[in-house]
């Protein structure tokens, strides 16, 4: 597919990447949303919450979001996205992952940017749960990378998947982990590091068979949590074999729906291999969108409503 040109315009202030994307996360008013929370245990008897948000009337379509690293479904990206689509006939299911909702999850393992069995059971159950014909998935950042990584690695999803929408997806996970290394990052992976370290102490009061104080004090930077924690517990050989076998950006050829990407050119968490304009450019299904700004999710709009939501929107209910 052609490269789809953006109509995003950014303002003032809002054309510095580091900006947008602070004020976004931290500043951006958050969207009244009405979050009805449901708990499903899955296969391997741990436990992931869901909050479900529903448009006024019945619906047959439903759309699944997928938060960012050590996001939940109380984000305002989440609820922002949530709003825009329960307002135009669409229910939502906002996903908050193993150990996200609040209270610690039942094992060692958690979640990761390519733990697309957690999704597939969520996908299942709702399937089972309602008489829906339309599934769109939104994953924004490291859930843009799951839901590429779920679509392309499977022969067959289910039929109701129409399309999907990936919104500052770390295509390369190597990649995007050597870009918040940079010193203009550090504010990112400082709030990142202490979050997971925090998780990491919690992991060891609850496993001390499996995790140590003394390896939680190795915890300094990014690639040390996914070597001491991440790739252990998820059964990789180490943080780059973890990297390597969860980049979505090599399952892009065999996703067989329309997908959307949308990655601004200024984020600063994405690498080079974050925009796969060649290969976008020859698969049908894939539209790449790179606006100029942006930063990392941090499409501001007027009226509190942001560019990707509305994109969103227009895409699902598109003829691609």
């Amino acid at each position: 597919m052609p490269l789809v040109t953006s109509s995003y315009r950014a303002k003032g202030l809002f054309k510095n990447a580091h900006f947008s994307t602070i004020y976004s996360a931290k500043i951006r008013q958050s969207p009244k949303l009405v979050q009805t929370r449901e708990r499903i245990i899955l296969s391997d008897s741990d436990f992931i919450d869901l909050d479900f948000s529903f448009t006024p009337g019945e619906s047959t379509k439903i759309a699944i979001l997928l938060h960012g690293l050590e996001g939940n479904a109380q984000r305002t990206y989440i609820k922002g996205q949530a709003k825009v689509l329960t307002e135009n006939s669409w229910n939502v299911c906002a996903v908050n992952y193993r150990g996200c909702s609040g209270e610690p999850n039942r094992l060692y393992k958690s979640y990761n940017a390519g733990k697309t069995d957690d999704l597939d059971e969520i996908i299942r159950y709702i399937l089972q749960k309602d008489s829906y014909t339309e599934i769109a998935l939104i994953g924004f950042s490291l859930g843009g990378n799951l839901l590429l990584k779920y679509l392309g690695e499977r022969e067959f999803v289910p039929k109701e998947i129409k399309k999907s929408i990936a919104v500052s997806a770390p295509l390369s996970l190597e990649g995007s982990l050597n870009s918040l290394t940079r010193f203009h990052n550090w504010i990112y992976r400082t709030s990142f590091l202490y979050d997971l370290r925090k998780k990491y102490v919690q992991k060891v009061q609850l496993f001390p068979e499996l995790a140590s104080a003394s390896e939680s004090k190795k915890i300094r930077s990014l690639l040390d949590f996914d070597n001491i924690y991440t790739a252990p517990a998820h059964g990789f050989k180490d943080a780059y074999d973890y990297y390597h076998k969860n980049s979505s950006g090599q399952f892009l050829e065999q996703i067989k729906i329309p997908v959307l990407i949308l990655n601004a050119e200024n984020d600063s968490f994405l690498s080079d291999r974050c925009y796969p304009r060649e290969l976008a450019s020859e698969l049908k299904n894939i539209y790449l969108e790179t606006p100029k700004y942006g930063g990392h999710v941090g499409f501001v709009g007027p009226n509190n409503i942001y560019y990707n939501e509305t994109r969103a929107l227009e895409f699902l209910n598109s003829n691609h």
